[in-house]
């Protein structure tokens, strides 16, 4: 618990003594029945008096939260409230909560714009080709097909082109190597309840996909971030990470980074494997936006052989983030015991929105949709860098594909602030500290070339800025 400083009202103390309790009972490290420190114990902890700690547990005795047992101490009462993620965290201005982004931009309505989100909109998908799949299913699938449940590791036509795709990549991984997930999130969660335990160590990117923390949280993993290159991860900074906390994962996005659109580079790639094998940690390589990708990086996947990495993904970028659909690909053995987490946590697949991935990705029309994206993209990215820059926002670095961009705010405005007045006008923005563990982004702002294309963006993101100075 935080020390108190000495100039702090008592009636101020007590009620911090409080919170702090309440704090622990709300983040699981009090369960209901355990006992509380002693009198003595926390009044030396916090910095304050014995009285204080007396009022503090009579006040929380009265209300019910804990409860006395004379002459055994103080114990947790109550049943803990539903846990809140943002909580595990440390605690943020809202308009950089991790959930902020997220939150504002599924539940903003038709009139919204959201340059923010990590998304396409969706005239951009390949709309007549799902239409087109949806058709076929509902001429031949066969009843029972269309109301049972599916197979605990996903539909075996879909792994086995995968396998193919993955090939093409320059690895291998057989279907009986990859498992089909809800999606890519759900992908993150099952390989963390089956490397992870509380408290372990965990590597991550500074900046990085903001999902990445909310899920790490969730597992009570002590995450680490280590500062990203334009060639991928600062290697001093990764050695010296890996040496001090003796993690058990980095997780990274690789291919087109997120949020700063970076492409590892081979010299960097082979590094980081090299060093994560000499400090006994495993990798979960991201590798969501590679169908954005005009020329593929190197696959930390590829490099390793799936020996020390799993490889994850799912098609919510690039064919609809309607039906769920993800998967994870890793060592045999691990396969099997992710299964076991699968059944345990969601019990099977779904069958529907795997067959119509498997429809629209195998079919002939796929291919030419991913190019005239990429060709779309590239015009929108020009348009926007040209935009931004008149507003006097400047990129990181300039992608070479994808839909993402990681940008300096000018004269260090505070992109929280910036975001915050954005909203009022209807859009909503991506400030660079929802993405940093260390907090470091203040000035930095994500912004979705895909989103950009309508004109209020940057006329209400300029009186944001101005509102701001």
């Amino acid at each position: 618990m935080d020390e108190l400083g000495t100039n702090r009202p008592p009636g101020t103390r007590v009620e911090h003594v409080m919170q702090a309790v309440r704090a622990r009972i709300a983040s699981r490290s009090l369960n209901p029945g355990a006992k509380l420190p002693s009198i003595r114990a926390l009044a030396t902890t916090m910095g304050v008096s014995k009285s204080t700690i007396v009022e503090a547990y009579d006040r929380l005795a009265a209300e019910g939260v804990i409860r006395s047992r004379p002459g055994s101490g103080f114990f947790s009462a109550a049943a803990p409230p539903p846990l809140s993620l943002a909580e595990l965290g440390p605690r943020l201005d809202r308009a950089v909560d991790p959930f902020w982004v997220s939150r504002q931009s599924l539940e903003a309505g038709p009139a919204m714009l959201k340059p923010g989100c990590g998304w396409l909109p969706a005239e951009w998908m390949p709309d007549e080709d799902i239409r087109r799949a949806l058709r076929q299913l509902a001429r031949t699938r066969e009843t029972a097909k269309l109301t049972d449940y599916g197979t605990p590791g996903g539909l075996a036509p879909l792994r086995q082109l995968l396998s193919r795709r993955m090939a093409e990549q320059g690895f291998h991984a057989g279907p009986d190597q990859i498992l089909l997930t809800e999606s890519g999130t759900q992908a993150i969660d099952l390989v963390c309840r089956l490397l992870l335990q509380p408290g372990d160590a965990v590597l991550v990117d500074d900046p990085c996909y903001f999902n990445f923390l909310a899920v790490l949280r969730a597992h009570h993993a002590k995450i680490v971030g280590v500062p990203y290159t334009p060639e991928g991860p600062d290697l001093v900074a990764y050695e010296a990470a890996l040496a001090e906390h003796r993690p058990r994962l980095y997780i990274t996005t690789s291919g087109l980074h997120n949020p700063t659109g970076a492409t590892l580079r081979a010299a960097t790639a082979h590094k980081v494997l090299k060093l994560a094998e000499t400090h006994g940690a495993l990798i979960v390589e991201d590798d969501i936006f590679a169908d954005f990708e005009r020329e593929p990086a190197p696959r930390l996947a590829a490099l390793d052989g799936l020996d020390r990495v799993v490889r994850i993904g799912s098609f919510s970028k690039t064919l609809s983030a309607s039906f769920r659909c993800g998967y994870i690909a890793a060592r045999t053995d691990w396969i099997d015991r992710l299964v076991d987490l699968r059944i345990a946590t969601g019990f099977a697949s779904s069958p529907l929105s795997q067959d119509l991935v498997f429809s629209v990705l195998g079919s002939g029309t796929y291919r030419k949709y991913l190019d005239g994206l990429r060709v779309r993209l590239a015009k929108a990215r020009t348009d926007t860098l040209r935009r931004l820059r008149a507003l006097g926002i400047e990129p990181w670095l300039e992608p070479e594909a994808g839909m993402l961009l990681w940008c300096r705010l000018p004269d260090r405005l505070n992109a929280a602030d910036v975001a915050r007045h954005a909203l009022r006008g209807g859009v909503v923005l991506a400030p660079g500290n929802v993405f940093s563990p260390a907090q470091t982004a203040a000035d930095f702002m994500r912004f979705n070339v895909a989103q950009c294309g309508d004109e209020r963006v940057f006329r209400i993101l300029d009186g944001a800025m101005r509102s701001g100075l």
